[in-house]
């Protein structure tokens, strides 16, 4: 192992200076680079040149979340805590060479979260050394402003304030400029280009693919289980409305200037409070910045774009299902907990489309399938196969990973392959099948941002998603492309789902 930092070695300049990171192994880190600054509300501003030489040794300020952080399911999802700031526009750059000419691929992660919440580094996962090494790519993750901060409409007070509601979405815009204009001097082609991000990250990747400001700086993009329906709801409840709430919390007549003045721990709390539960949802608004792609449809500029879009087995849908004895039960005692839920017509229905979409899973999994994230991905898929565009891929985590007897892959789940990082999250370490979904999903990325193709010496043959042939990567135990295998089986899992959860359809 070597380790480098001096005061000359590693230096990169910058459009607005030099700044120093460090080499580690073979892998080049520089951490909480500023690429731009904003006051409250306002759009970004591109940083100040500067003089001499900065540090970019420790990773910047985050934003400030919506909820307080709270530890939990770190044995699935491991987590980091970081100070928080209102100055939070900075990005953090892995790679293997920062000689100008070496144009290696350049992947940008965008976190989950929403819009209301994470951080660039909020995961142990995120962690991009042994992306950048594995792939030889340059591996760049982003903070930006998040829930009041980024996405609050106070249009009303101002013209430099008409696109508040969007600010969160102007600074990755920023943000991919300046990985643009610099990522050369990081060893990274600004011409091969892939955003990709997981939940609210795919949210974010599928706005900036409508958003014309960011035209030409990305080539391609992964939606990790974010193509979430409300992308395109968030409008239903405007943040104009939000704003007024806040100032009926406070007692005042609208003004800019109260929020203004408000320190920003203050501003947050006061926000909270007046958020009752599910009243607002963060996220930009459609004014013109950018189209909603499941209402308007994607943008030509979009359907340019080479895109991947998947979901985990199970992501959020725990679905009521506590088996502590699960690795015990019989094939028909897991079968009688279907039929217990569902009644036995209606889940013997449910089971066969099941073994018939996922033969190697057995009876219980068939109650903790995805059926939302699943349904708007497809949604997404079918639109770009209905457009023609060849360019697109599908796959699914479907691996049911050895904790309590099997638990179904959870939002989340693959974020440690994708990023080589199994080493740091112990539940992706089963023996013989852990490393193997490793290589088989690191490898599909990797390739996917060099050449927009994610097919590799690890995996069977994996075709695009067109009409009439929409092929899904399941990755399991054993990986394999299926074809429109899990239709039916979704759209009648969700029926079910709300019967169950309105019993009187169960009648």
């Amino acid at each position: 192992m070597t380790f480098i930092c001096t005061s000359t070695e590693p230096v990169v300049e910058t459009k607005a200076g030099k700044i120093r990171g460090f080499k580690f192994d073979s892998t080049y880190h520089f951490y909480g680079i500023d690429y731009g600054k904003a006051k409250r509300f306002e759009q970004p501003e591109p940083v100040e040149p500067w003089e001499g030489v900065k540090d970019a040794l420790s990773y910047g300020y985050i934003t400030y979340p919506f909820q307080p952080d709270s530890p939990n399911g770190d044995l699935m999802v491991p987590h980091r805590f970081w100070p928080k700031s209102e100055d939070c526009l900075n990005l953090n750059i892995w790679t293997p060479s920062i000689d100008k000419n070496a144009k290696k691929a350049v992947m940008v992660w965008l976190h989950g979260g929403g819009f209301a919440a994470g951080s660039a580094i909020e995961m142990v996962a995120y962690d991009g050394k042994n992306l950048s090494e594995y792939g030889d790519v340059v591996v760049v993750s982003v903070n930006h402003r998040l829930n009041v901060f980024g996405f609050l409409d106070v249009s009303e007070f101002g013209e430099k304030y008409a696109n508040s509601q969007n600010a969160g979405i102007a600074d990755l815009v920023l943000a991919m400029h300046w990985i643009h204009d610099n990522i050369a001097n990081f060893g990274g082609d600004p011409e091969n280009v892939t955003i990709h991000g997981q939940s609210g990250g795919g949210s974010k990747v599928m706005t900036l693919m409508q958003v014309a400001e960011a035209d030409g700086t990305f080539q391609r993009a992964i939606i990790q289980s974010g193509s979430s329906p409300s992308l395109d709801l968030i409008s239903w409840k405007s943040t104009k409305r939000f704003a007024d709430r806040m100032f009926a919390k406070l007692g005042v007549e609208p003004n800019i200037e109260t929020l203004l003045e408000m320190p920003a721990e203050d501003l947050l709390k006061l926000a909270q409070e007046a958020n009752p539960k599910e009243f607002i949802q963060w996220g930009p608004i459609e004014n013109g910045y950018f189209d909603r792609p499941l209402i308007s449809g994607a943008t030509e500029h979009a359907k340019t774009i080479s895109l991947m879009v998947g979901t985990c087995f199970g992501e959020f849908s725990t679905f009521g299902l506590n088996v502590p004895n699960r690795a015990n039960m019989t094939k028909e005692e897991k079968e009688a907990v279907v039929f217990e839920k569902f009644g036995e017509e209606k889940g013997r229905k449910l089971l066969d489309l099941f073994y018939k979409a996922y033969p190697g899973h057995d009876a219980l999994d068939a109650i903790v399938l995805d059926d939302n994230i699943r349904t708007s991905s497809r949604m997404i898929l079918d639109q770009r196969a209905n457009d023609g565009l060849k360019e697109t891929y599908s796959y699914m985590l479907g691996y049911t990973f050895p904790f309590d007897g099997g638990k179904a892959a959870w939002h989340c789940a693959e974020i440690p392959f994708v990023f080589h990082n199994i080493d740091k999250v112990p539940i992706c370490n089963e023996a013989g099948i852990g490393e193997k979904l490793q290589n088989e999903i690191c490898t599909a990325w990797v390739n996917f941002a060099k050449t927009g193709n994610p097919n590799n010496e690890y995996l069977p043959k994996w075709e695009p998603y067109e009409k009439g042939h929409e092929v899904t990567m399941v990755f399991d135990r054993e990986s394999e492309p299926r074809v429109d295998y899990d239709r039916e089986l979704v759209e009648y899992h969700k029926e079910l789902k709300y019967a169950y959860e309105h019993p009187d359809m169960l009648m």
